[in-house]
């Protein structure tokens, strides 16, 4: 077992289970920069497969994907140890300051404290949001991009359709339309080639 791998996992996950006020999306864009801006255990587009498909799976966001990420990189310790990092932050808080954030709720200074946390945590999902939107530009162009943007936020704000229900119909639909582009370039290559 490569015990600096299974020690930055820990590190890794630990940091961004510990700084991601407000759970589990929130800690998404940190965990996009310590796995793959720091430690560079994965690209951005290998990021966001992740992140589409742990979505697409019940159970909160952060452990599955410090699960598969673990996973992917440490094996089955990894797992563990990226699990154990991510949820013992949250255990450790809970435990510590249920007491005392419950004798103070009322107080203006928590009050604030929370307020001035939130924009923060709206900056960092923007930014989150813009980068998967240059990812996505690569592969589907604007015009897709912003498509599937507009019809995704209409189907989940106004309609009321889950996102996993929108993940999964998405993947199947690019499942379908690679197999179907797939069959066409095949036929292509035999027509050219009698």
């Amino acid at each position: 077992m490569d015990w600096s791998l299974q020690r930055d996992i820990f590190i890794a996950f630990f940091r961004s289970g510990m700084l991601g006020y407000g759970g589990g999306p929130s800690t998404i864009p940190l965990v996009h920069k310590e796995v793959v801006e720091r430690y560079k255990w994965m690209t951005d587009d290998e990021f966001a497969d992740v992140l589409a498909l742990g979505n697409t799976l019940p159970g909160p966001i952060n452990t599955k994907m410090a699960g598969y990420i673990g996973y992917r990189i440490g094996g089955w310790s990894g797992l563990v140890n990226g699990v154990l990092a991510t949820i013992l932050p949250t255990v450790v808080l809970l435990i510590g300051l249920i007491g005392l954030l419950s004798q103070f709720r009322e107080s203006r200074v928590v009050l604030g404290m929370t307020q001035a946390v939130t924009p923060v945590v709206g900056v960092m999902l923007l930014t989150l949001t813009y980068s998967f939107f240059k990812q996505s530009k690569k592969g589907l162009g604007w015009t897709g991009t912003l498509v599937i943007g507009i019809v995704s936020l209409v189907l989940y704000e106004w309609v009321g359709v889950h996102p996993a229900v929108i993940i999964a119909g998405l993947l199947i639909y690019a499942l379908v339309s690679r197999s179907d582009k797939s069959k066409t370039n095949r036929k292509e290559k035999q027509k050219q080639t009698v």
